[in-house]
This record gives C-alpha cells, structure tokens and sequence, in this order.
C-alpha cells in the first residue's frame, strides 16, 4: 500500500549528498502510483520575481514585489515557474495541495501578483523535485529522507536559510545531532 506523502515535507537526511537536494526541505504537492511532484522550499536563486516579471512582460504595482526571492525548485523544468500559495484559490492551472495551500503554474496568478491582488502567501519557484513510480518509496527505505507534516508557517514565513532545521525540529529531530550512520530499526 502506497503512503501518501501530499502535504508532507521531504527534508534531506544529513548524510544525502545529491548536489540537487543536500540539506533541503521539499513541500511534496502531488504523490501516487505514478510518482511524485514537490517543491524545494529553500533554495533561493540569486534572481529577484521583477526579473521574472519583467520576461513575462509583466510590470509590478509596488517595487517591493519586484525584490522578492524566486527559489530553485528542482532539478526538473528549470526554466517553468511554479506558485505555491495560500489561500488556495484557483488561477486556471492550479492543483490543491491542502485546504489552504495550491500550485500553480498559469500567467494569471503572476499578473495577479504584479498588481498587488494576489494570493496572502507565495513562494515562486522556477523548476520542481520529481521522482518516478517507486522511485521516492525506495529513496525513503534508503534513508535519503524525513517526512513530516508540512507547515505554511515554514514554507511562506522562516528564513530560507533556517527552513531544514525548522522543518526537522517539528518532527523533534535536531539534525545537527545525527549521525552519518543510519541504519533499519
């Protein structure tokens, strides 16, 4: 039987050393029998939304939208924007992940966004974290990841930088106090 991992957060084990996701937190947005989709959460780009903006032909209402992150939100479709938001109303293209939180990937909620309309809480990712049938199953028996329930707070509100550790202390894990060598119960 499959576990669902929708909603969860993937938060690297210490020891994973895969360049696309040491120490990252990922926010899982869809898993079933054909695979699963996730956004990394904190990883930001050194490019700020008004450059994204700016090549959608898009002008912001407030230099302050302008000035916000866009993350690396996986190795796959680097060149593809995703919105993770809250609250999760609909732009066109939108999966709901949870009750408050959706994806989407539509022009509609980035021009929302530039006119100051949009959603309370985003996070723009360019790319996402894919794996394929099985693929996040075996990873997880491999020891490559925690899992645990996802936290808007975490997503949209702690520091990029203090996002891993956060998302770990939920779970009460200090990551800083793991060993290297993890073994099966």
């Amino acid at each position: 039987m499959l576990l669902d991992l929708t909603n969860q957060f993937l938060i690297a084990m210490p020891t994973l050393e895969d360049p696309n996701f040491a120490r990252t937190v990922t926010y899982v947005c869809a898993h079933n029998e054909e695979g699963a989709m996730g956004i990394v959460i904190n990883r930001p780009l050194k490019i700020e939304l008004g450059e994204v903006l700016s090549q959608m032909q898009l002008e912001a209402s407030d230099p302050a939208i302008n000035a916000r992150p866009v993350y690396q939100g996986g190795p796959v479709h680097r060149d593809r924007g995703f919105i993770l938001h809250r609250p999760a109303q609909d732009f066109g293209s939108t999966i709901r992940v949870s009750d408050d939180i959706a994806i989407s990937t539509s022009r509609e909620i980035l021009s929302a966004i530039s006119r100051g309309e949009g959603p309370a809480d985003t996070l723009v990712a360019l790319g996402y974290a894919g794996w394929g049938a099985g693929q996040l199953e075996q990873e997880m028996q491999q020891n490559a990841w925690l899992s645990g329930p996802a936290c808007a707070d975490v997503i949209f509100h702690a520091p990029p930088g203090e996002r891993w550790e956060r998302a770990a202390a939920r779970l009460g894990i200090d990551l800083g106090l793991m060993s290297s060598d993890v073994g099966h119960a």
